[in-house]
């Protein structure tokens, strides 16, 4: 059962260095931008949203238009913080290989 040992070395490992990752996408921020620069979104690497803004001027338009640009930001924010969490867990869990399942 030596293959076991390692095994849960191995998932101890990758569990430390999950919850280091899990720290460190807190602190690292995306920026998006919509409407032509309008609408600024920051959200941070676990897809928190941390910061909106809004170009006065921009609110002035359509009403639709501004919640189409808003909802723009949105998505794109929460894609690009998902997609960086996704590669940042992909080295972490490349590292891991289950015994007899490469």
């Amino acid at each position: 059962m030596a293959g076991l040992g390692k095994f849960l070395k191995q998932a101890q490992k990758a569990q430390k260095q999950m919850e280091q990752l899990q720290a460190q996408l807190a602190t690292r921020e995306l920026e998006v931008t919509a409407g032509g620069g309008a609408v600024r979104l920051k959200v941070n690497g676990q897809g928190e949203f941390v910061a909106l803004t809004l170009d006065p001027e921009f609110l002035k338009e359509d009403a639709g238009f501004v919640a189409e640009a808003i909802l723009d930001a949105i998505k794109q924010a929460a894609a690009q913080a998902k997609a960086l969490g996704d590669e940042e867990m992909k080295k972490v869990t490349a590292q891991f290989q289950m015994p007899g399942m490469i």
